[in-house]
This record gives structure tokens, sequence and C-alpha cells, in this order.
């Protein structure tokens, strides 16, 4: 068994930050990843996917972009590569094709276990981030054998889709993007939208994570929030990377002729039940977009920046039918195909540390472990609202270590 101070699990973005700055502070550390540098970015993402966030964004310890499209989005070749080369330039101690299968605590700290041998250190950080197992709601059982189960994580291209109708589940920018996808693929595509985020991708002219950023609401921490567990759970923007900077929303989608049906409720006899409440959850995503394009029009205005950006402006607010279906038959051959972008969980079914609450979830107080030694990366507004980006790994990480090298001097 190899002695090391630090074991990071995981070589994505988070943990590369993570071990950046423990380099910097001096602490002897190994990345363990079960597959190649950003393993997840590599096998669970479809082929046409862009980050959401533009490249100037892309903001890591010591390094950030360098190329002459700062406004522009990565396509995922492109992410992997950005990743991997900052791998190699913070020569990252990163072990490869490495599964660990458990960490127990133990006297001196911890036991980290793993195909490849194992490791006895004083402090683990957690960063295998949150999307690892698509959070598929329990009534996909019921789904009638003739229709394809897909997840978001399964899905690549429309061409691997049966002819037919398809199903979205989820309207978030995974659910949107791919509902937009496969319409444009020549199938009849019905979006189940619940709660979900409505924005523009350019406010004033400038791209909504510009004025997140310029803002300071990216930056609002965890103990400034009223109930962090609920700010957690908010989905993510209903957001895509174009060229052309396109805003992909509800209204984009049913203008070219996606149909609109409310939240998945069930299944009942081979029929889909969907939720009578998609009225108010649009007119609530436009009151929300709303309130945060005032909170930067303010900004604007008490910075001095209203000359130096274009003026204020609201997009409609969401088209709904006046009845939209409750119910669809899918015995009867429209539909071919469900795909669940309905959002992932984090795996940690290899940690044996009592730091699990009743919903399975680590119990941590902004990325500090419920068990001393013991971190957490990588997370929704773990630390800030910005957390589960590129961009928020590395402020998070240089707290944490700081906190880790006060926890190692005792």
């Amino acid at each position: 068994m190899a002695t090391i101070t630090t074991v990071v699990i995981g070589a994505g973005h988070a943990g590369l930050a993570m071990s950046k700055c423990l380099t910097d502070r001096s602490i002897d550390h190994v990345v363990l990843e079960r597959g190649e540098v950003a393993n997840s970015w590599r096998t669970e993402r479809w082929d046409s996917l862009r980050l959401l966030t533009p490249n100037w964004q892309s903001r890591l310890p010591g390094y950030g972009y360098e190329g002459d499209d700062p406004d522009g989005y990565r396509t995922m070749p492109e992410t992997i590569a950005f990743i991997d080369r900052y791998a190699s330039v913070i020569s990252a101690p990163v072990q490869t094709n490495t599964i660990v299968t458990s960490v127990c605590g133990n006297d001196t700290g911890y036991a980290v276990a793993t195909d490849q041998g194992d490791w006895q250190c004083r402090t683990v950080v957690l960063a295998t981030g949150a999307c690892n197992i698509p959070n598929v709601p329990a009534v996909a059982d019921a789904v009638p054998s003739q229709i394809a189960n897909l997840t978001a994580a399964q899905y690549r291209n429309p061409d691997q889709l049966d002819d037919g109708g398809v199903l979205v589940v989820g309207a978030s920018a995974t659910g949107t993007q791919l509902a937009e996808e496969i319409h444009r693929s020549g199938r009849p595509v019905t979006l189940a939208a619940g709660e979900h985020i409505r924005v523009p991708r350019v406010y004033r002219g400038r791209d909504i994570l510009w004025w997140m950023d310029i803002t300071g609401v990216h930056d609002e921490r965890y103990d400034e929030i009223e109930d962090i567990n609920r700010a957690r759970k908010i989905p993510s923007f209903q957001l895509v990377g174009t060229p052309q900077r396109a805003t992909l929303d509800i209204n984009a989608l049913t203008d070219i002729g996606v149909n609109l049906i409310g939240k998945f409720a069930g299944i009942q006899d081979g029929k889909a039940q969907f939720s009578g409440s998609l009225r108010n959850l649009c007119a609530m995503s436009d009151l929300k977009m709303n309130r945060l394009l005032n909170t930067f029009d303010e900004w604007a205005t008490e910075n001095g920046l209203d000359d130096e950006v274009e003026a204020p402006h609201r997009l409609p607010d969401t088209t709904v039918e006046d009845s939209p279906p409750l119910g669809m038959n899918l015995t009867d051959g429209r539909i071919s195909t469900i795909l669940w972008a309905t959002g992932y969980r984090p795996d940690y079914s290899w940690l044996d540390v009592p730091v699990f609450d009743r919903k399975g979830q680590i119990r941590h107080d902004g990325g500090i472990v419920d068990q001393p030694g013991l971190y957490l990366m990588g997370m929704q507004f773990l630390r800030r609202r910005k957390s589960a980006l590129i961009d928020g790994a590395g402020d998070d990480a240089r707290d944490l270590s700081d906190h880790l090298v006060s926890y190692l001097a005792g």
C-alpha cells in the first residue's frame, strides 16, 4: 500500500483545479481517474454539444483561454483538448484507468482501494462530479416495451433513434437542445416541461453569463443564501452555445413545430399522464427571468454602464395553449422513443464513510465534508453559484485547499 498525503478522485476540471492548488501549497498527492483525463466529457456527451459558457469563461488556476474566439462556445473535442492540456501544463500527478473500489476511514486517515493498488492518505478530495448516474424517474419502468427508453447520457445523435415520434422529458438546457436537434432531423418531437429557467443568450449586447459574472451573481456564496438546499436543486438555464449566439427557449421550440406538454406525471394502462401546471410553470419562469434582467439593469445604471451596452429589452412571454393535453397514448405507434433529460445524480457507491444523509446526499458545509479530512468538489452551488462550471472550480479549490492545509497542520 502506497502512502501519500492526499488522494484526489476524479481528473475532470474540478479535480485538476484542486491538484494545481495542492501543488502550489506543496501537498504531495495523486489524482485517480477511472478512464482518461476529462473522462465524462469524452464518454457521456452527445456529438453536437458545445459548452454553454463562452470560451473566455473557461478559467482555471494558472490557465485560461488562449484562442482568438473568446465569445465562442467550445465543441466537445475542443473541451477535452483544453482540459487535457491543462493536466499537462500543471504536471498533474494523474493515474488514469484506475477505478476506485472503496474509501474507508482508519486511525491515520483514509484507505483508498483501487483495481491498480491501494493508497493510505490523510485527506481525500471527492471530485467525481454530480453527473455520474442519469436520474431517471421510476415511472420509466412502466413505459410500454415497444418504446425505446434512452437517457441523455446514452444519446449521441438522431441517427441512433428509431423512426417515429420522440418524447423528450425535461426542459432544461439538455432537454431543449435535444428536442431541437431531433426535431430538425425530421422526427416529430413532444417536449414534457417541468420547472425550468428561461434566459436570453444575449442581453443588451452581452452574453447572459457575462452579466452573471460582472454583476457578481455567479460569485454569490452558499452561506449567503437563505435556502441553499433549494438553490442546489434549481435547474440549469435554458441555453445553447451556437456560433449565432441563438436563444433557445420554449418559444423557439414551439415556433419550429415542437409540441409542448406539462411535466411527466405517470403512466397508467399504457397512457402517459402529464401535470396541468404547465402554464403556471412557464409564467413563473418568465417572472424569474425578468427579475434577473432587472438586477442586471439596476447594476448597469449604478455602475455607469448604460451608455456602453444596448438598451434594456424583454422577451415575449412564453406561449402556452389554453388547455395543454394531460394524457398521451403510448401504444398507438406515434411515439417510438422516450428520451429522459431529467438530470443526474452522483455515484458514491464506493464511499464507505458515514457521511450520507437520509436522502443519500453527502453532508457537507461548502465542500468540507462531515468527516475530518474529507472534501467535495465540482457540485452544484458547492461554495458559489458558479461552482459546477469550469470557471467555478478555481475559487472553490483555493478555499478548500486552504482548509485542507489548515487541517493537516492540526
